[in-house]
């Protein structure tokens, strides 16, 4: 049998491995997070390049990697959970998503996942009241999770947070979670120190991962990494477009076989000469109000036409779309060309982003579930923890016309005899606390109905009597 002592040996050997895990992962992480945040590697230059060409390189970048962040996440909303074979709203879902604001903060999980490939949830009872679920949301930056099997395992076996890394001889402080206790720690570049532990009493490693895309081998992949290449090509094309547009945009006016106009001695009127012994011209102004004339007869006017841009808008407009087929994100996202678009033509355009929409969904929803059966073990609800059925209820995001959706239940309805309030869940803009009250109302107009229906037999005159 483990004595305490074995237990904190234990304990400090994973968390020494999860910090190097953290050192290791964090330079991909942070790089994601550079070109999320628009801090991309500059375009190519020469060696030579002076002020004017960097000013250009850092107006160059521009980054659509949030929008590619924000469409598939924005259609992503949470709005209940149920038990299985029930339709209402379990207490864990009170307790435990809406006593910790998860309406609101349920998108920040779907961003740093989608964003990095995986984030993290930990799901602790109170200190003070034990009863009650806390539910924080961890950036994968900030958290590092070891499994036996990191494809399909629900839980780690342990995990280490850190809110930085460690650097310069300085101590970061954090928790590291098993499935036992949670131990305060505080870090450096090499080593962890565990204070004294407390005690969650779960039986699992209270972290669940929201994973974006999770291969077989437990990789995580989001969807920026990616498209860093595309992002850094289309930083090169509105580059090379900002150097024609400064450089060559304009017409050029030439002249030759005329002789400038010379600086003069003010007293002596001899031509000033420069270091070399040569005449200093006087500088030519030229704009579109004045008129050059030459007094010598061989002098020739011209000009050098403009570079032409259409080539470059272009390339920057192919690679664009590049970046909306490898994002599967619809096309008039990120070109802005929607035009009197049909709610049908509309739904087509985002078929690929619901498709991708739909894998997240099914992925962070198994993950929501495990952190809302947690909550019920947290409750004391046993029912609420062994229930493996459950379901978390996501809102409806897909672009169809409100009298189209109505329409459609109302034939489900009539031609296929579904039960009406069976169909009140597939109605889009409405949350189940909404709907919670349908029922009382139903049952107040069905009573009011009647009612009527009574009265106005009441004093409704009974006809003559027959024969």
């Amino acid at each position: 049998m483990s004595t305490p002592a074995d237990v904190q040996a234990t304990a400090q050997k994973r968390a020494e491995r999860a910090l190097a895990g953290l050192q290791h992962d964090r330079g991909r992480l942070d790089r994601i997070d550079l070109y999320v945040r628009g801090i991309h590697a500059g375009p190519y230059m020469p060696r030579t390049a002076n002020q004017e060409y960097k000013l250009l390189a850092k107006r160059a970048v521009s980054n659509f990697l949030p929008m590619v962040v924000a469409a598939p996440s924005q259609a992503l909303s949470v709005e209940g959970y149920h038990r299985s074979g029930t339709s209402s709203d379990a207490p864990e879902w009170q307790a435990g998503w809406q006593a910790n604001s998860l309406d609101a903060r349920q998108a920040a999980v779907y961003r740093a996942a989608i964003t990095y490939g995986h984030a993290f949830t930990v799901v602790l009872p109170n200190r003070v009241d034990r009863r009650r679920p806390v539910i924080r949301a961890v950036s994968p930056r900030c958290m590092w999770a070891a499994y036996t099997d990191p494809a399909s395992d629900e839980w780690p076996l342990y995990a280490l947070e850190l809110p930085s890394l460690p650097g310069s001889g300085g101590l970061v402080e954090g928790v590291f979670y098993d499935d036992t206790f949670a131990y305060p720690v505080a870090a450096d570049e090499e080593s962890v120190t565990l204070g004294d532990p407390w005690a969650h009493g779960l039986g699992v490693c209270p972290v669940r991962r929201f994973a974006a895309q999770v291969d077989l081998e437990g990789r995580t992949t989001g969807v920026v990494e990616p498209l860093i290449p595309l992002q850094d090509r289309i930083n090169q094309t509105v580059f090379d477009l900002l150097i024609a547009q400064t450089y060559g945009s304009f017409k050029v006016r030439t002249v030759s076989g005329m002789t400038p106009p010379l600086k003069r001695d003010p007293e002596t009127g001899e031509p000033l000469l420069d270091g070399d012994g040569n005449p200093v011209p006087k500088p030519i102004t030229m704009d579109s109000s004045r008129l050059l004339m030459a007094p010598e007869a061989d002098t020739k006017f011209g000009t050098l036409d403009e570079t032409p841009l259409t080539g470059f808008i272009a390339s920057l407009d192919m690679s664009l779309r590049h970046l909306a087929v490898v994002s599967q994100v619809p096309p008039h996202y990120l070109l802005g060309d929607m035009v009197n678009l049909s709610a049908e033509a509309l739904a087509a355009a985002e078929t690929t982003l619901m498709r991708m929409v739909d894998e997240f969904k099914r992925s962070f929803g198994e993950s929501w579930e495990s952190d809302m059966r947690l909550c019920a073990l947290i409750l004391g609800e046993p029912g609420g923890m062994d229930d493996l059925a459950s379901q978390v209820i996501w809102k409806d995001a897909e672009s169809r016309s409100l009298s189209q959706t109505v329409d459609a239940l109302g034939k489900a309805r009539q031609m296929l005899d579904v039960p009406a309030r069976a169909l009140w869940t597939k109605i889009p803009g409405f949350t189940d606390t909404d709907r919670a009250g349908w029922g009382e109302l139903a049952a107040q107009e069905d009573s009011a109905a009647r009612l009527a229906e009574s009265l106005t037999r009441a004093i409704t005159p009974a006809g003559p009597p027959s024969g």
